[in-house]
């Protein structure tokens, strides 16, 4: 067995035997199992141990008797630089999560973090392949929910099963386990609420600014009807442009894309978690549509793994996602992201930006034309230019008033001969942006070697000769390439 370089999410180093270990080893435990080599120093120097007859055996009976469910590692025994090195191993176990004296632990990255209640929840309730949703609502009864909601729901079933169920409406759910023992699940309650939905709200207001809202509806029904509701709002609020085909009928496109808006919403509604107390809240600006869900990813994935495509998709509300997919509102778990930003790219306007905020999962949708320049519609309303856009964004100084800052100057010299001007510093930056577009001006600097004020002054030169852009704010926002770049010219001094 090989000593590894360093700590990571599967090896933790430790020169001695200590609690320490055996919260590693529950950290381990509860992701995806790992090594703690006993003996070792956290800069990967070897230290080495002594150990007894009993040794082994007494440190792993205090692992098994201070965790729940018990662990009992695997132990091994390494000579290196003769010094003796103990190896402590743990697969990821099967019933999560795992304790140490009552506390909970998992691994991220090199280190070892306490779980929160809502992380200790959530690894529960994978474990038995549940979710929130399928559990019984204590604070209402069946009073709570419309019998007639939940025949319209049945009928929208039998309608694309093609076939009629022999079962009452309420054999049905209950078959899906929406109502359980004659009582009715958290999901019940979200999907087909009488009245009033205490948990369910969502606030969708039209802004002219970031303190003017001009309409605006507030939403507590069941997440059905919601879903209708917010979708007539925004569409209510959208430009339409009319094109003339030939055709009888003219056609309409709206500035925005209808079917990314209503994926957007629908992962909103479906995805959420409904145990914050806070609300759902979709802005609508003039050049974007901001929706903001509580509650963070959830499994354990990153923006990184959604924009890749590269994860197992796991969902926080089991039995909505599954009520949402019987009625034809979800076509495959786990596409929503991608099918997102397909839809924004066959529809010619920027890609959206997703992050998480604020404990919170934020999508904002643009609608710039990937080629704005280019086939502008006369019906819509004139967007600002570069330069008034960048003054207007950051009136403090930030980001984007930085590389306004001088702008004039320049421009017509150097757009005259752009391709002479490009310089190999341009074509750096653009590579770093295309590999990293949330990337800094200070990591843009540091990596290419050139101070902070050229950073800024090459990525003006990138943006007036049309192939660079900023959208949104310094913090949070990210960088756009808007078309190929030419050949460098003369390499910058």
């Amino acid at each position: 067995m090989l000593l590894p370089a360093s700590e990571s999410d599967q090896v933790e180093f430790k020169t001695s035997f200590n609690e320490d270990v055996i919260i590693s080893l529950v950290a381990f435990s509860n992701t995806k199992g790992g090594s703690v080599y006993v003996g070792i120093s956290d800069k990967a120097e070897v230290k080495g141990i002594k150990i007894g007859k009993e040794t082994i055996q007494t440190w792993i009976n205090e692992v098994k008797n201070k965790t729940a469910p018990q662990l009992i590692p695997d132990a091994d025994l390494l000579t290196i630089d003769n010094k003796t090195i103990l190896v402590f191993t743990i697969k990821e176990y099967p019933i999560k999560p795992v304790s140490f004296k009552g506390r909970f632990y998992k691994r991220i990255n090199n280190s070892n973090h306490l779980m929160s209640i809502d992380e200790i929840s959530n690894e529960h309730l994978k474990t038995i392949n549940s979710s929130w949703d399928f559990y019984i609502d204590p604070n209402h009864d069946v009073n709570a929910i419309s019998f007639d909601k939940i025949d319209r729901f049945v009928r929208k079933v039998e309608q694309r099963s093609i076939y009629e169920h022999s079962s009452t409406p309420l054999e049905f759910v209950s078959k899906m386990e929406i109502i359980r023992e004659g009582k009715i699940t958290f999901g019940a309650y979200l999907l087909f609420a009488k009245e009033y939905c205490l948990i369910s709200d969502i606030q969708v207001g039209r802004f002219k600014s970031d303190i003017t809202i001009i309409d605006s509806i507030s939403l507590n029904t069941d997440l059905f009807t919601e879903v209708d509701e917010v979708l007539a709002f925004i569409r209510k609020h959208l430009m339409i442009e009319y094109i003339i085909t030939g055709e009888p009928q003219r056609t309409e496109r709206f500035d925005y894309p209808l079917d990314a808006i209503r994926e957007i919403v629908i992962n909103m509604i479906v995805h959420r978690d409904y145990r914050e107390s806070s609300g759902s809240i979709i802005k609508i600006y003039d050049n974007r549509i901001e929706f903001f869900n509580p509650g963070k990813l959830y499994g354990g994935i990153t923006v990184e793994d959604l924009l890749s495509g590269n994860y197992t998709s796991k969902s926080r509300n089991k039995l909505i996602a599954k009520a949402f997919k019987e009625v034809g509102l979800i076509e495959r778990y786990g596409s929503g992201i991608i099918r997102i930003r397909n839809i924004c790219k066959q529809y010619g306007v920027i890609e959206p930006l997703f992050r998480e905020l604020a404990n919170g999962f934020q999508v904002t949708l643009f609608n710039q034309r990937i080629n704005d320049n280019e086939n502008k519609p006369s019906h819509f309303v004139e967007q600002p230019t570069l330069i008034e856009a960048e003054k207007s964004i950051d009136s403090n100084g930030g980001l984007n008033g930085e590389l306004n800052k001088d702008t004039e100057n320049f421009t017509e010299n150097f757009t005259e001969n752009f391709t002479e001007n490009f310089t190999e510093n341009m074509k750096r930056i653009l590579e770093l942006i295309s590999h990293k577009p949330t990337i800094s001006l200070e990591e843009l600097s540091e990596i290419i070697g050139i101070s902070r004020r050229a950073i800024i002054n090459n990525t003006n030169k990138l943006k007036i000769i049309g192939l660079l852009q900023r959208i949104g704010p310094d913090k949070g926002g990210y960088w756009q390439i808007l078309k190929k770049p030419p050949t460098p010219g003369p390499v910058e001094t």
